[in-house]
């Protein structure tokens, strides 16, 4: 997949609005640094929101096997980055996934592929820990599925309180993981 070729309509508009972004912050956006920079933008923006045109369910569901294992299934340090919807600055990081299966598996690039098309819209962590989860479960209805994030927010470290060496930790957790013992199991894992 090329995302380069995947740019959508209004990229046009999109552009005109940061030329008009860079004239507010105080730049001239007829430098020859800065000609071209709304176009760079916009496309890069259609990029990092990509994940609004594709559909996370057809994944896993592309790659749908029916198999008897009945044990936990781990993915774990899978990168990711994604765009805090709050200050449009990134936050990137590790995502770690398990599920039980029940009868059913995926292929494991697809769970990272799941990762992607919902981190490449505008987010924040707890929701994005959440619909992985949720994706998993209702996909590929496990016996149980949980979803740890570990993530660097940039509007944590370049604004605000810039605390550089932060990291924010989430988790949700499905079925089986709802019992401590599993969770933990998952946990030593890791």
């Amino acid at each position: 997949m090329n995302p380069e070729t995947e740019l959508r309509e209004g990229l046009d508009d999109i552009a005109a609005h940061y030329k008009e972004i860079i004239k507010l912050l105080g730049e001239d956006p007829k430098r020859e640094g800065l000609l071209k920079t709304p176009m760079r933008v916009a496309k890069a923006m259609q990029i990092l929101t990509r994940g609004y045109t594709q559909n996370p369910h057809k994944v896993l569901t592309d790659a749908l096997f029916s198999e008897k294992y009945d044990q936990m299934v781990i993915v774990k340090d899978i990168d990711f980055f994604s765009m805090c919807e709050h200050h449009i600055l990134p936050f990137y990081g590790k995502v770690h996934v398990a599920y039980i299966p029940n009868g059913y598996i995926t292929g494991l690039s697809k769970v990272a592929r799941v990762i992607d098309i919902f981190s490449h819209r505008l987010q924040v962590q707890e929701r994005l820990t959440e619909q992985i989860k949720d994706c998993i479960q209702k996909t590929l209805h496990p016996l149980g599925t949980m979803v740890i994030i570990e993530a660097n927010h940039m509007c944590m470290q370049m604004r605000g309180v810039e605390k550089q060496n932060s990291i924010t930790t989430t988790s949700a957790f499905s079925g089986a993981f709802n019992q401590a013992k599993t969770r933990e199991e998952f946990m030593k894992l890791l």
